[in-house]
């Protein structure tokens, strides 16, 4: 009996000895294994090129509030999980410190001062709901230099906002984007979602075709909704850019909807020819979708007059994307009066790939036409299926030379507007144009990182038969597995039972 005793003794010394041993080695070395279809938990091609770039001690102080309630406290653990990550790959070029900035008035206010600001949570104690004043930041800082993220709570968008702070501040200078202005186009400050977005990478600058200076400087140009007839020599100027490899962004509106008149009308400025000359026909059109946006209608009802919303396919809401890096974790994109885009040029020397289209129930309504917007819309109404609305170009489209373009027959799917009129996109918006000069400007690997792991899959739009098998797992599962250890303790125990009985058991 005493040796049984000193035997189990001995197991447990050991067992003890292990744990402390792997506990030791975990200070140093970290890894988790990422069972996740789309890996969002394994850092990216492009995050790892990011750490060995850096040739300068980074350090980032995180800003959280203690005594969260769970669901924010796990937002904490993910992204020191991640910052581990990062300090083990960056061989300690990496560091790293939580604060909480509740704990006095004084670190409360350097918080703030660094960029870090408290945002409203609700918290419920005691069978009570109340709102608390929470932060979730970081700080990253290299030298004198530092950038802030003022919100971290989406485990999905950790990486790209870290990785992209890092990427600021150890590139020595940014490339630069040209957004194409003097023709009635939006400015830039009337794009603010969009800038925001381009200038953590990129030097975003106004260019003028008009002018004399040359655009090689450029990465990408961008032209977003131009309005007014363009000359013939502002087309050649941007031929001459793309003959040197340059790359372009176009986003057009060939037509525009007036509510106030109940009207589509076509849109014309020299652009849509300069396309069509290159095999790219982008329709006087309309495309509808089934799956679409809404307007708010008046309607009289007892007496009153009452705004609904109702839906109007005008206002395309596009999910179906191809694979390609731009749209890559795309959702949904939300169109306003978008065309028809279709290619009758040399497919030897030009690839057209189309990256966004319509869905199956959709059509074309040439302009100009009259809105019904109470108009009872069916199915025989949309005879069409995947309508190209955005589209890549790759290879000789001017001269011999090899050159990228990018077209979305939308010109205002990323304008704010400026004074009242201001108006934020969705965020898949934004992150079309942007991927998009991420893709022209050959900075794909930032792509993944921005819609790395945001796709949802709500359960309402799985078919029947999955939700059925779902249901049942659920619920059979956990059962089956108590009976199973059920059964493993019941042999276990006559196992032991029929060894003591044996001759000679001690």
């Amino acid at each position: 009996m005493q040796k049984k005793k000193n035997f189990i003794l001995y197991q447990i010394l050991i067992l003890l000895g292990i744990l402390v041993i792997v506990n030791l080695i975990s200070t140093e070395y970290f890894a988790r294994l990422d069972l996740t279809d789309d890996n969002r938990y394994t850092l990216s091609d492009a995050t790892l090129n990011i750490l060995d770039d850096i040739d300068q001690p980074v350090t980032v102080t995180a800003y959280f509030t203690e005594g969260l309630p769970p669901n924010y406290k796990e937002s904490k653990r993910n992204f020191k999980d991640l910052l581990i990550e990062y300090s083990n790959y960056s061989d300690g070029m990496v560091n790293y410190e939580f604060i909480n900035p509740n704990k006095d008035e004084q670190t409360k206010q350097q918080a703030v001062r660094e960029g870090v600001r408290p945002v409203v949570i609700k918290v419920r104690e005691k069978d009570q709901v109340k709102q608390q004043r929470a932060f979730m930041g970081a700080v990253i800082k290299k030298g004198s230099e530092k950038e802030a993220i003022p919100l971290l709570e989406q485990v999905q968008s950790m990486e790209y906002a870290l990785s992209s702070k890092i990427k600021k501040l150890v590139r020595t200078k940014k490339p630069k984007v040209g957004v194409i202005q003097g023709h009635g186009e939006p400015s830039l400050s009337a794009m603010q979602q969009l800038q925001n977005s381009l200038s953590v990478l990129y030097d975003v600058q106004t260019v003028n075709l008009s002018d004399t200076t040359g655009l090689s400087e450029y990465r990408t140009l961008a032209w977003v909704a131009p309005q007014d007839s363009v000359p013939q020599s502002h087309f050649s100027k941007l031929e001459e850019y793309m003959r040197g490899q340059g790359n372009l962004l176009i986003a057009m509106n060939r037509v525009r909807g007036e509510f106030q008149r109940a009207q589509g009308l076509p849109v014309n400025t020299g652009l849509e020819s300069w396309l069509a000359e290159k095999g790219i026909d982008v329709g006087s059109n309309f495309v509808l979708d089934k799956q679409s946006g809404s307007v708010a209608v008046t309607q009289k009802r007892g007496g009153f007059n009452v705004r609904r919303q109702i839906k109007f396919p005008y206002i395309p809401q596009v999910t179906n994307f191809s694979d390609h890096p731009i749209t890559k974790g795309l959702e949904q994109v939300m169109l306003r009066f978008a065309s028809s885009i279709n290619f009758s040029g040399d497919t030897a020397a030009v690839d057209f790939n189309p990256i966004a289209r319509s869905l199956d129930l959709s059509a074309t309504k040439p302009a100009p036409l009259r809105f019904n917007v109470r108009k009872n819309w069916t199915k025989t109404d949309f005879p069409d299926q995947n309508i190209p609305l955005a589209a890549t170009l790759e290879g000789n489209i001017i001269g011999n030379n090899f050159s990228r373009m990018v077209l979305i027959s939308d010109g205002d799917f990323a304008v704010n507007g400026e004074g009242r009129r201001t108006q934020k996109q969705p965020e898949d918006n934004i992150s079309l144009m942007v991927n998009s000069i991420d893709w022209l400007s050959d900075d794909t690997g930032l792509i993944e990182l921005r819609t790395k792991g945001i796709t949802s899959r709500p359960i309402k739009q799985l078919d029947d038969q999955t939700k059925t098998l779902l249901r049942w797992g659920n619920f059979f599962v956990p059962i089956l597995l108590i009976v199973l250890y059920g059964l493993f303790r019941n042999q276990r125990n006559r196992n032991i039972r029929v060894k003591r009985m044996e001759e000679g058991y001690v």
